[in-house]
């Protein structure tokens, strides 16, 4: 972990050499007060040299300037190598998040995800930042002035340092408990971000059904959750503190007592007791600085351990054959595919299909029953567990997934559409398509006419998921995107299932359209969408129980037949 941390510090390396060289500046320049105090006592006012006490003092005046000016580059230049650190690990975060597989999406909730990207981050950039300069500074200055107080008097030294190990025996024994309590306060965040943002994108159902009260308990369960967490976190820290403390308190005692028998008996002038005061401070200041610097360094570690969570999570990877493929035919098989999640209940028990290109296959059956997993294994957004999917007689293992992606189309019942312009979401079929090829893909989606009556056309920003427009016109937008992209295999997975029925006439016709010259695998409940599919096979609990054409499975009598007059009545 330390080396992966280290190998932040290198695009910075020439900021971070200038900064630790200014610590070592400040850490020095820190010890010359007491020798100068030490000089003035024992001599220059003794010796009423006071031309020397008014150079020393401006000599002392000069240095502090010094310090000041590298205090604001410590502080300046410090902060923004830790933010730039911190924006790089954000950096390869997203991309890696980016690589990784559906698998992951579906056991992680966003909030907790985002957490890990701003608080967990935000903490490594501080330890990032403060971290080298407080064991710098604080290191030689503890150095420099324990070399020094022996100059002063070695044994009130030698017994002034036996009190350090008290302060390390403490910070090793409490050490460990607040490393847990910190980062059990951290997974507290997280779920509190992640109920935040499922309550928040999720307000307008909470307001339509006036449940209110029930999201405010919901994320009242998180937030005494949090407050428990920073509870044990802060009584680990207020022991740790307190302990410290108490202990760097007896340094005081120690030296007031001990250099008193030493002044007594005249081991020790008064001008060096002095001294050996002001210095035992400048000693024991560091020391506090670094058991302080504790918490942050739990803060900052939890964070880095969080943050390599993400960074090991395996990403999606192609076999090492794979080859990239152009544009394919669109002949899709199944060879007794079987599936299952997080390799428990098989989700997909030896599937057999065989869709010939440009046919139109639809899925239909009870829920949960396998239809957007068969969807889902096509764009190998997963792995099968036995068996094979092949399109064009190629096993989809050894097609890199990008290139397997590029030649698949898929509209949802569930659309997601980016807080961005019209232009822009239907951009993202194709990145580099031109304005006349957007504005044709709208046409053909039969959503350029409402768009033209905009104010700002296909500028117009349509808010988080598309909020500005009703369920339709979001379809419709996702189905130019399709358009746009071309692929000449397309899925429909319960496109038009949640639109009324004047609008899932408009959105069929658009669908109808999209469909001619590709494979076209569809899902739908409601069958006289998918009466003129080429073959329909039923889907019921992983496995399929029936297919062919609608008059055959009418003719068959079966579950299919079942289905359709059970709707066919409904409908009446």
């Amino acid at each position: 972990m330390f080396k992966r941390f280290i190998a932040y510090y290198k695009p910075h390396k020439v900021v971070f050499g200038l900064d630790m060289l200014a610590s070592l500046a400040v850490s020095l320049v820190g010890i010359v007060y007491p020798i100068v105090t030490r000089s003035m006592l024992n001599d220059l006012i003794p010796n009423r040299n006071y031309r020397m006490v008014v150079i020393c003092g401006l000599a002392l005046l000069g240095l502090y300037f010094v310090r000041m000016a590298l205090n604001y580059f410590i502080q300046y230049y410090g902060h923004v190598m830790g933010v730039r650190m911190q924006a790089q690990m954000r950096s390869d975060m997203f991309r890696h998040l980016e690589k990784l597989p559906y698998s992951f999406y579906d056991n992680n909730e966003t909030g907790k995800i985002m957490s890990r990207m701003t608080t967990d981050l935000w903490e490594i950039s501080e330890l990032a930042h403060h971290g080298p300069e407080n064991l710098l500074i604080s290191g030689i200055t503890i150095i420099v002035s324990f070399i020094y107080l022996m100059t002063i008097n070695i044994s009130l030294t030698l017994i002034i340092f036996a009190c350090v190990p008290f302060l390390i025996l403490i910070a090793v024994l409490l050490r460990k408990r607040m490393r847990n309590a910190f980062m059990e306060s951290r997974r507290s965040v997280a779920e509190i971000n992640a109920s935040l943002e499922s309550s928040i994108s999720g307000i307008r159902v909470t307001k339509a059904f006036d449940n209110a009260e029930k999201e405010e308990e919901k994320f009242e369960i998180g937030n005494k959750k949090f407050t428990l967490a920073r509870d044990d976190a802060y009584k680990a820290m207020g022991r740790f503190h307190s302990m410290t403390a108490f202990i760097t308190d007896i340094f005081n005692v120690v030296v007031l007592i001990a250099g008193g028998f030493f002044l007594y008996n005249g081991d020790i002038a008064f001008g060096d007791y002095s001294a050996f005061i002001v210095s035992v401070n400048l000693f024991i200041s560091p020391v506090m600085t670094l058991i302080n610097f504790m918490e942050q360094y739990q803060n900052g570690v939890t964070g880095f351990e969080r943050f390599l969570e993400i960074m090991d999570e395996q990403p999606e990877k192609d076999a090492p054959e794979a080859k990239d493929i152009e544009r394919v035919e669109g002949h899709l098989e199944f060879r007794g595919v079987t599936c299952t999640y997080d390799g428990h209940k098989d989700v997909l028990k030896g599937i057999d299909l065989d869709i010939a290109k440009g046919k139109k296959f639809a899925l239909v059956g009870p829920s949960g029953g396998g239809k957007t997993t068969i969807c889902h294994l096509i764009p190998h957004f997963y792995d099968v567990e036995s068996g094979d999917i092949l399109i064009d007689g190629k096993s989809i293992g050894g097609i890199t997934k990008g290139s397997l992606r590029r030649n698949i189309g898929i509209v949802q019942q569930d659309i997601y559409l980016f807080n961005a312009s019209i232009k822009d979401n239907i951009l993202y079929g194709r990145l580099d398509a031109t304005d006349e090829e957007v504005i044709e893909a709208a046409k053909r989606a039969n959503i350029h006419d409402y768009i033209m009556t905009l104010e700002d056309g296909y500028d117009t920003q349509i808010g988080e998921r598309g909020v500005r427009l009703s369920g339709g016109q979001k379809q419709r937008l996702s189905i130019a995107r399709v358009f746009l992209k071309n692929p000449p295999i397309l899925i429909l997975d319960e496109a038009t299932s949640a639109l009324d029925n004047t609008t899932e006439i408009l959105i069929q016709r658009a669908l109808d359209e999209l469909c001619v010259g590709r494979t076209t695998l569809v899902v739908a409940h409601r069958l006289s969408t998918i009466k003129n599919a080429d073959e329909i096979a039923v889907v019921s609990d992983g496995q399929i129980i029936e297919q062919g054409s609608h008059e055959e499975l009418i003719a068959l009598d079966g579950e299919y037949a079942k289905l359709y007059s059970l709707q066919f009545r409904e409908n009446e």
